[in-house]
């Protein structure tokens, strides 16, 4: 962590952050804390039973969000009910995240005021700013951003994010491809980034449209400079092996995995196979009897064609 931090500190060299930003909201100890979450899994959850089972199950953190809604009533989807969020935190031990909407800077402010441990500025819900994100350099609680590709991970991280959501797949279906091109699309820039003489660091990113001190220094450490976790799909523990041996530091598991029997099992299997993902024993192991509850996660055959 120390070598991490150590980057990440002359991230914004070139910034223009007040001398009292600096003191009270370091982006060194905001990357320090998404640290601390390495190698673990995040699970989503929507009321207090879940979050408890996932504590007990292993979990790394726990994210908040609103209970599942049929596309009909669907509406705008807002940051999660401030009840539930004190709930949840009354309730668990873990760190508890929420999700605010792009842009919309008020909600996490209530959402920092609610003392949550990190926020998540999440393109997955409604969009509050279609113009804008959050300055996340106004705030002590970590932020944490999705991206799809290397650039938009790095801008986000100019922003202030001190961890990278890389997304995949949002319909809740159990379909982790998207995920895996995104992931794939990342880490292969990164080994590209690894490979180009330092004067043409400027062309790459100008085709990434990305901050070209954030690219340099990617280069120099040889991956994004904070925590990237994978997320979407990631149902099944083969999956989250997946996603670590591809380069991840952790992964996001949708609330989906609470829809079967037996919830515990999932979680736990998921997060077991997070800690041990290159032992095809555990893999194996874990793998085993959960096929009758994962029964309702499955994708058309179309879906599935356009994903690949």
């Amino acid at each position: 962590m120390a070598d991490h931090d150590q980057g990440a500190v002359t991230l914004y060299s070139g910034t223009a952050i007040t001398d009292a930003a600096k003191k009270n909201h370091p982006f060194s100890v905001k990357v320090g804390l998404a640290q601390v979450l390495r190698g673990g899994a995040v699970v989503e959850v929507s009321s207090v039973n879940q979050a408890k089972i996932a504590e007990s199950a292993g979990a790394c953190a726990v994210l908040i969000s609103d209970p599942p809604r049929s596309p009909a009533t669907a509406g705008v989807q807002r940051m999660p009910d401030p009840a539930l969020v004190k709930e949840v935190k009354r309730a668990v031990s873990v760190p508890v995240m929420a999700r605010a909407r792009v842009g919309h800077f008020v909600e996490a402010q209530i959402l920092e005021h609610l003392a949550v441990d990190y926020i998540d500025e999440s393109e997955i819900i409604s969009v509050a700013d279609e113009g804008n994100f959050i300055n996340k350099h106004n705030f002590r609680s970590p932020f944490i951003c999705g991206c799809r590709d290397t650039g938009e991970a790095l801008r986000r991280i100019r922003e202030g994010a001190a961890m990278i959501r890389i997304q995949g797949d949002v319909t809740r279906t159990g379909n982790v491809a998207e995920t895996v091109r995104n992931v794939r699309r990342v880490m292969g820039d990164v080994r590209v980034l690894n490979n180009v003489d330092d004067d043409e660091v400027f062309a790459f990113a100008k085709k990434l449209s990305a901050p070209y001190d954030l690219v340099a220094q990617t280069k120099q450490m040889g991956r994004v400079p904070v925590v990237q976790f994978a997320s979407g799909g990631i149902t099944t523990p083969a999956d989250a092996a997946l996603m670590m041996q591809l380069g991840c530091d952790g992964v996001f598991v949708g609330c989906e995995v609470f829809e079967g029997t037996d919830p515990f099992k999932r979680v736990r299997s998921i997060v077991q196979a997070v800690q041990h993902y290159n032992d095809p024993h555990v893999l194996a192991e874990m793998s085993s009897g959960l096929e009758s509850a994962m029964e309702s996660l499955s994708v058309s055959g179309d879906r599935i064609q356009g994903s690949v």
